[in-house]
């Protein structure tokens, strides 16, 4: 897929891994709607990146908001090309420590953000890309999954 004026939504694009995606997808030529949660963060950069960039607050966890996303990139890009999933979190316990069992809810947390959360964007946007005519080489989007060093090198604590 050619990233010049391809659309993209990059999910946790307000900063780190995603804010990096997002300026090398406009300075491609492409085409961001940067989604994540980062308010200030997300409107610092879609100001920075310009008229191929808009920020829409996304909690990548909620149907409705998920929908909103690519609903938003549709309204103001015409289509969606390509989904980059950069949103997640770590949270760092031990199973069993001093101060007893590791919390379920931070391990929830992690789950619905890093799986759910990317499963959510995932089939949201790949039910707009299916609407797309398929390009010379067949192609009617494409979705990039991203992962932390964490994710082959986990450190103690990490689910």
């Amino acid at each position: 897929m050619q990233v010049k004026d391809s659309v993209f939504i990059v999910t946790g694009g307000a900063s780190g891994l995603g804010g990096a995606t997002a300026r090398m997808l406009i300075d491609g030529g492409g085409k961001v709607l940067i989604a994540d949660l980062k308010e200030a963060e997300g409107n610092a950069l879609a100001a920075e990146l310009g008229a191929n960039a808009r920020f829409i607050r996304t909690d990548v966890t909620d149907e409705t908001s998920g929908r909103a996303a690519v609903a938003a990139a549709v309204e103001r890009f015409a289509a969606v090309h390509g989904l980059v999933n950069c949103a997640g979190v770590v949270h760092g316990e031990r199973v069993l420590g001093k101060e007893g069992v590791h919390a379920l809810a931070s391990f929830v947390r992690v789950i619905n953000i890093n799986l759910v959360g990317t499963f959510n964007m995932t089939r949201l946007a790949a039910e707009q890309m299916a609407k797309n005519t398929p390009n010379a080489g067949g192609e009617r989007g494409v979705i990039v999954f991203t992962a932390s060093v964490a994710a082959f090198d986990g450190q103690i604590g990490q689910p």
